[in-house]
């Protein structure tokens, strides 16, 4: 009578004890288990491409696991972006950008998202000097001389630009408000692809970034007419400021969000592995073969700064389309 209900309890105890493992296996597994997702809603080639490849060549020391870029261009950006925001908050799929995507588009467009409720910063990794780059074969041996050309000429030049309302769309709508010209803007996927526009003569001009400058600039390929900000990157070119355009125009700001609701404790673990690669000196001279510098700021102290940028953005965007 006895020998069935004695049978049941000790199977139902087994099940009980199964899940109960099965419960404490989940809860002490260490994140990360699996390979990173980083999400670039920008095309190939461009600087967040090449930075990306170096970052993800060496953080997998300190996560002990992958990192692998996926490329999501479109919408100027939305498309990846909004992938991101509706992911899974668990740390898995993170989303490499920068302040003009971010902070900015939301003053000019109807968004799938909310820029500020919808993300958490992890890192800022670096911000970069944008450059003002034509072919080597260019008849513009100076930005004087294309500022020239583009005045005499109103809307008949073409500017290769990354995405309308991103990192070279509006430091070049400032330069042109600033100087009073014109050009035609033409909008890509990302600054790979706009670069490659000029390259193949379809833009006469396209701005660019260091990392995104190195390569053509050793091959020959390009000339850069002028760089933002009050120092000069190149010994030849001039700054921003040294041509009459305000010094702190063209920056960009590259760095790592994850979706709202990520558990703090995976913020900063992505954090932790992310600051490290301040001093490791692979990273170090990965980031100097292309010419990027390395400037890491922390998830609470971007998101302070995120916040500075929404503000300042919605006067910079009523600004430049106030006539």
């Amino acid at each position: 009578m006895f020998k069935p209900m004695i049978k049941r309890t000790m199977a139902a105890l087994a099940v009980s004890g199964l899940a109960l493992a099965g419960s404490l296996g989940v809860a002490q597994a260490e994140y990360p288990e699996k390979p990173i997702t980083m999400v670039i809603p920008l095309g190939a080639g461009g600087s967040h491409d090449l930075n990306a490849r170096v970052i993800t060549s060496i953080i997998p020391e300190y996560l002990g696991q992958a990192m692998i870029v996926r490329l999501t261009p479109g919408a100027g950006g939305q498309k990846g972006t909004q992938e991101v925001s509706r992911a899974a908050a668990d740390g898995y799929t993170l989303l490499f950008t920068h302040n003009y995507i971010d902070m900015l588009q939301q003053y000019v467009e109807t968004l799938p998202y909310d820029p500020l409720k919808d993300f958490v910063p992890v890192v800022r990794v670096n911000y970069a000097p944008a450059s003002i780059v034509v072919r080597a074969d260019s008849p513009y041996q100076t930005f004087e001389e294309l500022v020239a050309d583009a005045k005499a000429r109103p809307g008949e030049l073409n500017l290769g630009h990354s995405g309308n309302w991103g990192a070279f769309f509006v430091p070049a709508a400032q330069i042109m408000k600033k100087l009073d010209f014109s050009m035609n803007m033409v909008p890509y996927q990302g600054g790979g692809p706009a670069m490659q526009a000029l390259l193949s003569g379809d833009s006469d001009m396209t701005m660019s970034f260091p990392s995104g400058n190195a390569a053509l600039l050793a091959a020959g390929k390009i000339r850069v007419l002028a760089t933002a900000g009050k120092e000069r990157l190149y010994e030849d070119v001039p700054t921003f400021e040294e041509v009459g355009i305000d010094g702190d125009i063209g920056f960009m700001h590259r760095f790592v969000l994850a979706p709202a609701g990520t558990p703090p404790e995976v913020i900063a673990k992505l954090e932790s592995a992310f600051m490290a690669l301040k001093d490791d000196t692979s990273f170090q001279r990965l980031m100097s073969t292309l010419d990027e510098s390395i400037d890491l700021i922390g998830s609470a102290e971007y998101q302070t700064m995120r916040e500075a940028q929404a503000v300042a953005y919605q006067d910079l965007v009523k600004s430049l389309t106030s006539q």
